[in-house]
């Protein structure tokens, strides 16, 4: 019955995900009533987007997502945010931060001991290791991935899991392998209904089946790629469908044929938001033409000229948008720090104000109480105790406004501190002499009645 709820709620989360960014704030109200930890990992799977459309925005909703589940300790939201900010800049082509992301959501992941948390971040590291090239720890993550995955209910990054096992053997040459993990992802994508990344997966087979000379079978898994482009009408996926069967036809030598997939490739991008995919057709069609027919070459080199002139300023663009984003995100985990320090700040106030008047009040009782007699030394003793927590209160109530007027400069916070403290120890040897000398009174006048009463008791004896 859980498998079922989650399943219903993964839908949930894709259709979501695949149809707009819902309203944060909203969905943040959800995550914070929802209680349960595999359930609010699926609602806050839904606030994020498709990277591969959008990096920047998807960085933005994920590092809202962070914040979030900094502020409220939800392990949940900190390992979804940071997984897929370290995506996300995979997406830039910037491994480095992509996988300082990753490790950090590596450490929450596992404190959290939750296999649903962990098996994605090991998937995230190992494709950051494909990157760069480092095969044997890209195969360690992503087999402890999958023996995480084990523990759980099927879900899309158990799928993308397996076909990241694929491309791993795909680039060490283990075809054998890579045909395997791929042809799971394929099963369990079909078992599961989860579809969003069976054109990936057919587009990998169609590499494998031409590795292994199976050419028409090959021919056959890239088709049904296509195929899925359209289903989902993604101009993107249409594109990098026909430009592999171009890539195909052409290693065949088969040009005519080349030629016209090529061409269906950059008309699936023009006027659309991946009109800078024509780079890779426009120099097939370059390098084909340019033997045969000078005009045409001259065109479609203009063409790719233009579309990586166009791809380098958006990306421009995207690294400015980046930059930005950035420093917004550093700002809000700056906020987040300044809001834990402050409601501890306040805890440790409370607790001295509490410690204060508890030592205040068994000070006033060791002085005024007529039952017994105290040592002095008990007053000298919480005396000090009592000039320590002050000393601290002080400390702790001040400390922002000292940071303020000292810019956090060690000397002159120190010099604050030390003045202080000369106010303190000064007030405080005048109230512990007074206390002394009305402790010493209180003594006397209980050994003066303890006299009488004593006197009082013989005198009756004698009686």
């Amino acid at each position: 019955m859980k498998k079922i709820l989650y399943i219903i709620l993964f839908y949930a989360s894709l259709h979501y995900t695949n149809a707009q960014t819902p309203n944060l704030d909203k969905l943040l109200q959800k995550i914070s009533l929802e209680k349960n930890d595999s359930s609010r990992f699926y609602l806050a799977f839904s606030g994020l987007t498709v990277s591969e459309t959008n990096p920047v925005l998807d960085m933005g909703n994920a590092e809202i997502i962070l914040v979030h589940g900094q502020k409220t300790n939800d392990r949940v939201c900190q390992v979804l945010g940071l997984a897929c900010l370290g995506y996300d800049y995979r997406a830039f082509g910037n491994t480095a931060r992509s996988l300082e992301y990753n490790l950090k959501a590596k450490v929450v992941a596992e404190n959290s001991k939750d296999d649903r948390l962990i098996f994605p971040v090991y998937n995230g590291l190992a494709t950051t290791y494909l990157d760069l090239g480092d095969y044997p720890k890209a195969i360690a993550y992503n087999l402890a991935s999958l023996e995480k995955a084990a523990h759980v209910e099927v879900n899309i990054f158990t799928i993308f899991a397996n076909l990241t096992m694929g491309e791993i053997y795909l680039a060490k040459n283990k075809t054998d392998s890579a045909l395997i993990y791929t042809q799971k992802a394929y099963e369990l994508s079909m078992s599961a209904g989860i579809k969003e990344y069976l054109g990936g997966i057919y587009g990998q087979l169609g590499s494998i089946q031409a590795k292994l000379h199976n050419f028409t079978l090959a021919l056959s898994y890239l088709n049904l790629s296509l195929e899925e482009g359209y289903k989902i009408k993604s101009p993107k996926y249409i594109n990098i469908s026909y430009t592999a069967i171009a890539e195909y036809y052409l290693n065949a030598n088969q040009k005519d044929s080349a030629i016209a997939y090529s061409k269906k490739a950059i008309a699936t991008v023009q006027n659309s938001a991946f009109e800078t995919m024509v780079i890779k057709p426009a120099k097939l069609l370059t390098d084909i033409y340019r033997n045969v027919n000078i005009d045409s070459a001259f065109k479609y080199s203009e063409m790719h000229k233009t579309a990586k002139d166009s791809l380098f300023s958006i990306k421009a663009i995207q690294q400015t948008q980046l930059m930005t984003f950035e420093e917004e995100a550093r700002q809000q985990e700056l906020g987040v720090v300044k809001a834990k320090e402050g409601e501890q700040r306040k805890q440790y106030i409370q607790y001295a104000v509490i410690a204060l008047s508890i030592i205040t009040l068994i000070i006033l009782f060791l002085i005024l109480s007529r039952s017994f007699i105290a040592n002095t030394k008990l007053i000298e003793f919480f005396g000090v105790i009592a000039l320590l927590i002050v000393f601290e209160f002080l400390n702790l109530l001040l400390h922002p406004f000292l940071e303020n007027i000292t810019h956090h400069t060690p000397v002159f916070m120190l010099l604050a501190l030390v003045c202080i403290a000369s106010l303190l120890v000064p007030m405080h040897h005048r109230i512990e002499k007074w206390a002394t000398h009305q402790l010493v009174e209180k003594n006397k006048q209980v050994r003066l009645a303890a006299a009488k009463k004593t006197i009082e008791e013989l005198e009756n004896t004698n009686k």
